[in-house]
């Protein structure tokens, strides 16, 4: 074979090769690269108020199931006054559900449902099926259909990178402000609140324990 021949074919060969290592080490930058995300925004409320509390929950968690109907009411009492945010703090290594959970709430959030989605999961009759659910992802859909969602939407959302961004954009904000990973964890104001000031004399979440905090923020902020 042509001397010529054969250097041309490894000249090619040398080049075909350099072309592959820079579209892999292309790839491999773009995937181990950081996302942009910003922690999520889920407020109730009033917006505007200079009062704002943060709660960083775990849909799994079933201290925060159990705090869910308190919160309930302290938003009623101070829909006009506190501003109140929810942020995702899925604990995996004892609740396996726990971020499957999130994915539903920011899967939701995506048509305009976050709260309608965040509110079916605390439900006592839907979270003690899909919590302890080897496979919850049909609950979250049908919990989908029912509050009106697009549920074949909301099941690709559900699998999105954008979706899974979010919820450690939440996790990364939580670990910032040096707390113990535990749930559910409040901030009033930016300042944590342990969860025993939340509670009467029986251990029990407590509206009238919320309303002290809050009626004390409130009046330092005036």
């Amino acid at each position: 074979m042509d001397k010529r021949f054969l250097t041309i074919l490894a000249v090619i060969a040398v080049v075909f090769v350099g072309i592959i290592f820079v579209n892999t080490h292309k790839k491999t930058s773009q995937s181990s690269s950081t996302s942009s995300s910003q922690p999520t925004n889920h407020i109730t409320g009033n917006p505007a108020s200079k009062v704002t509390l943060v709660e960083y929950g775990d849909y799994e968690c079933p201290v925060c199931e159990n705090y869910y109907p308190v919160i309930q009411q302290v938003e009623a009492k101070y829909a006009a006054t506190v501003k109140f945010q929810f942020r995702h703090l899925p604990l995996l290594q004892i609740h396996p559900n726990a971020f499957a959970g999130a994915r539903a709430a920011e899967a939701a959030d995506l048509q305009g449902k976050f709260w309608q989605m965040h509110d079916a999961l605390y439900q006592n009759g839907n979270w003690s099926q899909w919590s302890t659910s080897s496979n919850p992802n049909p609950f979250f859909d049908s919990y989908a259909k029912t509050i009106g969602l697009d549920v074949t939407k909301f099941k690709a959302d559900f699998a999105s990178s954008t979706v899974n961004d979010r919820i450690n954009a939440d996790l990364s904000a939580f670990k910032k402000t040096g707390q113990d990973l535990s749930t559910p964890s409040y901030f009033v104001n930016g300042t944590h609140h342990t969860n025993n000031e939340f509670v009467d004399n029986s251990g029990a979440p407590s509206v009238d324990a919320f309303s002290k905090v809050l009626d004390a923020a409130l009046a330092k902020a005036k």
